[in-house]
């Protein structure tokens, strides 16, 4: 059985390199992020057995973070950590959710202890964390827009392929690592790890460490025998997410590990193999960083034997409102506020924009308007000024991006019912007449 895994959110680079080399020593297979922000990135991508959050961190104070994370991910156990042994933070920590509360400096061993005892004497709890996060549906996924029926169509498909290598492509910010689970979730080895790795996030040499593997002193540092990623993904799916950010060198020995499995650590002699599904995903195009001398061609053509294209919020507009809807619930749970809602001068405004971010800049854009306004009807002053210069700019312009979300609309409305024009009507609250005149209008056949 895989051992528990952790994820420690701390500013300290060196705590979490420590406790990770100590933990893995121990079995324990453990991630680290920096701020809060990057761990809940982290916790949309996986949930691991448990967490550990440090009190203070630079973009989140006190217990919010524990508060958020407690709110997203109910079933996750979270241990506090601080440098300050605050007894009265502490019970307010434990009201809050958490398991624990542990003052720095601690020792490796107590840390140990308290994973064991929440969760290797729990195994129903670490077993609902586990199915929790297998079963959990993408945000991404929400819409009826055809482009994302196709994805949908292409992912029920490929994830129970027998295919080992799949390539995810598509712009910044569309969700890939979110689609990424759900073929996972999907495909026969939904019962085996999901592990992801950050091919731009590490320099060369810890990368292929964190890869791979390392034995004992290998290089500076590496105090202990360590397990690579490839290794820990034994019989489920490892995501290489910004695959095109890979060195050269590093590629030459991905490649090899695609062809035949097999891998050698950092600084040791035997070779082992592991089996595992590869899902690499890129915001680059790959074709260019092959003419430029960046990556390999080989490398390339072996990774695109499966592509799948992810399309961009401005290519399934229709999906914009049920997603901004869909963020804010997300967001209100999280607040423990009532969601925000928005106008429908609002409304036109969020589908006429480029959202040059994609669903990342939407749902960064719903946090923001349901902490600064809890539970408001959100009309367009309360709209950023990038969106309001772009949807605002010509009235030609205006005209244009309203004709395309009018024709959307109608076209998701009768998709949805199965192309009878009364039912559509009725769901758009407009009478048959009214709906057969603007399909007229907007040349639709019907």
């Amino acid at each position: 059985m895989r051992g528990p895994s952790v994820l420690v959110i701390d500013d300290e680079e060196n705590l979490r390199a420590s406790l990770s080399y100590g933990l893995k020593a121990h079995g324990i297979d453990s991630w680290g992020a920096k701020d809060a922000t990057s761990g809940l990135a982290f916790l949309e991508q996986q949930v691991p057995d448990m967490a550990f959050v440090d009190l203070c961190l630079p973009d989140s104070q006190g217990l919010e973070l524990l508060t958020t994370i407690k709110a997203r991910h109910p079933a996750l156990p979270v241990a506090m950590i601080s440098a300050h042994g605050d007894i009265r933070v502490a019970v307010e920590a434990v009201k809050v959710g958490a398991v624990d509360f542990i003052a720095k400096p601690f020792e490796l061993e107590d840390i140990v202890a308290l994973i064991r005892k929440t969760l290797e004497h729990d195994p129903e709890r670490r077993s609902a964390v586990r199915r929790r996060a297998q079963a959990a549906p993408s945000d991404d996924l929400v819409g009826d827009s055809p482009a994302m029926g196709s994805l949908r169509e292409q992912i029920a498909i490929i994830a129970r392929s027998s295919a080992r290598i799949l390539l995810l492509l598509g712009p910044s910010g569309t969700g890939k690592g979110l689609i990424a689970r759900e073929l996972h979730r999907a495909s026969g080895r939904a019962s085996g790890p999901f592990v992801v790795v950050n091919c731009a996030s590490l320099p060369e040499h810890l990368l292929e460490a964190e890869l791979f593997g390392a034995e004992r002193g290998a290089y500076t540092g590496a105090h202990q025998k360590r397990i690579g990623l490839v290794e820990l993904a034994e019989g489920g799916t490892l995501f290489l997410d910004e695959v095109g950010e890979l060195p050269l060198a590093l590629q030459a020995k991905l490649l090899r590990f695609l062809e035949g499995r097999a891998f050698r650590p950092v600084g040791g002699a035997a070779e082992r193999t592991a089996d595992v599904r590869i899902v690499a995903a890129t915001n680059r195009a790959l074709e260019d960083e092959v003419k430029a001398g960046n990556f390999r061609a080989d490398l390339y053509y072996r990774l695109n034997v499966v592509p799948i294209v992810v399309p961009s919020l401005t290519e399934r507009r229709a999906d914009i409102l049920c997603l901004a809807d869909h963020f804010a619930r997300l967001q209100a749970k999280a607040e423990g506020c009532a969601p925000i809602r928005f106008s429908a001068a609002a409304q036109h405004d969020l589908t006429a924009y480029a959202w040059p971010g994609n669903i990342r800049e939407l749902r960064n854009l719903i946090e923001r308007l349901t902490i600064l306004h809890p539970g408001r009807v959100i009309d367009p002053a309360l709209l950023p000024p990038e969106i309001l210069s772009q949807c605002h700019s010509s009235p030609s312009g205006i005209a244009e991006q309203m004709v395309a979300t009018e024709r959307d609309i109608l076209l998701q409305a009768l998709r949805q019912a199965d192309g009878s024009k009364g039912k559509a009507a009725d769901s758009l609250g407009i009478s048959r007449y009214a709906l057969k005149r603007r399909m007229n209008r907007l040349k639709l056949d019907g």
